[in-house]
């Protein structure tokens, strides 16, 4: 028995079956669509698949408070360790309860070593100790000097702690524009000292005392320089 031909399927818009090339033009259109959504398809899963990633990292990286403002070193330690370096005494003042050593750290340039102090102080506010030194002896240049006290003219003196102290006295500046708003200056050996900051007169003098308590007199070296 003969097999029967199927009629043409009748296209509803049409009202009539397809021609061969309608029917080309419709299976090209809906391949098209077909890449189409296909690449859609892969895009929003790239980018889900990113997103994953990304997820994971941020969940995996270690997160907490600001460290740093909690962070203090220990200068009394790393005095000692930097002294042989420096071939003299280190100041490691005893500052009170409520301070933070932010940096304790030996430094050069032009000619110059110093060790340099930074502290928070318990009233939140800034100070520095500078200590600084020469390789054959010879003082500490005054350019040098000014740059860390921030160009500050000095405005008298005092003894305090068995040193004599050059006084910057500043404190009509703005404290959210210098770090400089009293300092003092003086010499231990042959070394230059430098105790300033943001904070009370008060309270930069009582560092200044406690740095001349650390240092004691000055170490045979550096005496033995200065003959």
């Amino acid at each position: 028995m003969a097999k029967k031909n199927k009629p043409p399927v009748v296209v509803a818009e049409l009202g009539r079956p397809e021609t061969t090339a309608e029917t080309a033009a419709r299976k090209a259109r809906d391949s098209r669509l077909y890449r189409q959504r296909k690449t859609v398809n892969n895009l929003v899963f790239s980018l889900l698949v990113t997103l994953g990633l990304v997820l994971v990292m941020y969940l995996l990286v270690p997160r907490g408070t600001d460290t740093f403002a909690e962070q203090s070193v220990n200068v009394a330690e790393l005095a000692v360790e930097a002294a042989p370096s420096a071939g003299r005494t280190l100041a490691a003042p005893a500052v009170d309860d409520g301070w933070k050593a932010k940096q304790a750290q030996l430094r050069g340039g032009s000619g110059i070593t110093s060790w340099q102090l930074n502290y928070t102080t318990a009233d939140e506010a800034y100070a520095a100790v500078t200590q600084a030194f020469t390789a054959d002896g010879d003082p500490v240049n005054d350019t040098w000097i000014a740059q860390q006290l921030e160009q500050q003219a000095p405005t008298g003196t005092e003894q305090l702690g068995g040193i004599e102290w050059i006084v910057y006295d500043h404190t009509d500046r703005n404290p959210g524009e210098a770090n400089m708003l009293f300092g003092m200056q003086g010499t231990w050996g042959n070394d230059t000292i430098l105790v300033y900051g943001t904070d009370t007169p008060a309270t930069i003098r009582v560092l200044a005392s406690q740095v001349a308590e650390s240092l004691g007199e000055p170490d045979a070296v550096t005496a033995k320089e200065s003959e």
